[in-house]
């Protein structure tokens, strides 16, 4: 009966002390989710002003050059490890390295100024590292231990999709499943969510407005549409693909080829500034927020998505600040709304598909995916979101836009060496087997 006595005891003061730390957390949680609504709404404000600036004043994409070096010399000379963006947010969140609390000014400033000259770039990329940068920086100055900082982190990452995007749900798996391939970090579960609504809730409070779509017409499940469902994913799932490729192709060519770094930038930030001239691809400027618009209302074409990928290769490889959720979003809506009116499928459910698709392959995030489709268009077409989804993301492979996720679980067999590896560490060991083929075929 004492002994019965010690042990309950222990238990009650065991989850009473779990109790007072988790709500310590909770409270921490709040702080950062608020602060992160509060940047999110100041950062779509900006970004509103400066893109009908740039819409009135084409003379601001002269600036494109001077975004461009003044970019790169700023986060070569104080950047440090903030130069580093999400991949720093996702080691963080892994590993506990440190963010340096100048890296939200450096990616919020340098963003903005990218969309005011007319750099094809996000939102979302400024977003996860101010919210990252805040989480970590709290977590250091209290002196959290390793599991809270990480979930504080992870809460940071929710309420800045969130808040940016209009997305609670979403945003809540976004914080769960940012940082790894095949995992979801369940532990974190409960911050995220509280984050991810909180983060919403305050930017939307304090103003912030986000674009609606419909999907109209959803067609029955039945073996045709599936079938083109399926169909549809697998584009989309290559068309991330090579999104991924094409930035990373781009900024390892700059590196290679040119050796002073502003020279690097500048050429760059010409070679963009001649596209948008010379190519007269001004459209694909910025957000480019009316690709969604016109993939849902069938007014798009192949050569749409095409642009716009191409441009935001360019503006990224050539190391401007911004996001990819946004192009991938005008990228895989302008390309399934396409897809829709030549296989007959109604054009804004097939647009809706191109933007969880090609968003969801080029981030390997599938349920976050499933989520965002229940936020942005309600639950009717979750049976064909979960197929897009997970097609989409099996296709993309061991690619994507983030070199630092964290392969935990494998996406196929035949990629099992791939386990406990990041993308770039994959990438890497790719590239050289595939030059040791090459090298046996030769011999």
């Amino acid at each position: 009966m004492v002994q019965h006595e010690r042990l309950l005891a222990a238990d009650t003061k065991r989850d009473l002390r779990n109790a007072r730390e988790s709500l310590w957390l909770l409270t921490l949680v709040l702080v950062v989710s608020a602060a992160m609504g509060i940047a999110a709404w100041l950062f779509l404000t900006s970004l509103d002003a400066v893109s009908a600036a740039r819409t009135t004043q084409p003379l601001c994409f002269l600036f494109l050059p001077i975004v461009g070096v003044g970019t790169a010399w700023l986060y070569r000379t104080h950047g440090g490890e903030a130069s580093r963006g999400n991949n720093l947010v996702i080691d963080s969140a892994l590993t506990g390295k440190a963010i340096p609390a100048r890296m939200a000014l450096f990616t919020f400033f340098c963003s903005v100024a990218t969309h005011l000259a007319g750099g094809s770039a996000g939102r979302e990329g400024t977003a996860v590292q101010i919210g990252g940068t805040i989480a970590d920086n709290v977590a250091r100055r209290l002196h959290l231990g390793t599991r809270d900082h990480q979930d504080l982190l992870l809460s940071g990452i929710a309420a800045a999709f969130g808040g940016v995007f209009g997305t609670p749900l979403a945003g809540a798996f976004f914080g769960m499943e940012m940082c790894f391939v095949g995992k979801l970090n369940y532990s974190a579960g409960i911050y995220c969510l509280i984050a991810s609504f909180t983060g919403d809730t305050v930017a939307r409070a304090l103003g912030t407005q986000h674009a609606e779509h419909m999907i109209g017409t959803i067609p029955e499940l039945e073996p045709r549409t599936i079938a083109l469902a399926v169909a549809a994913a697998v584009i989309f799932g290559l068309t991330a693909r090579l999104f991924s490729l094409a930035i990373r192709t781009i900024k390892r060519f700059y590196a290679n080829r040119i050796t002073n770094y502003l020279v690097a930038a500048l050429v760059g930030s010409l070679v963009v500034l001649a596209a948008f001239g010379v190519g007269g691809l001004t459209r694909y400027a910025g957000l480019s927020t009316w690709l969604v618009d016109a993939g849902f209302s069938g007014d798009t074409t192949l050569g749409d998505a095409a642009l716009k990928l191409v441009m935001t290769a360019l503006t990224l490889g050539a190391g401007f600040q911004g996001g990819e959720v946004t192009p991938l979003f005008g990228i895989g809506a302008s390309l399934g709304g396409w897809l829709g009116t030549v296989s007959g499928m109604p054009t804004a459910f097939m647009a809706a598909l191109g933007l969880l698709g090609v968003f969801g392959a080029g981030l390997n995030v599938p349920i976050t995916t499933i989520m965002l489709g229940i936020d942005m268009f309600g639950g009717h077409g979750a049976p064909y979101f979960v197929i897009v989804a997970f097609v989409s993301y099996l296709v993309a492979g061991h690619r994507g836009v983030y070199a630092a996720q964290r392969i935990v679980t494998p996406k196929r067999r035949s990629l099992a060496h791939d386990g406990g590896l990041t993308l770039d560490e994959a990438i890497a060991h790719h590239q050289r087997g595939e030059d040791t083929a090459d090298e046996e075929a030769a011999s």
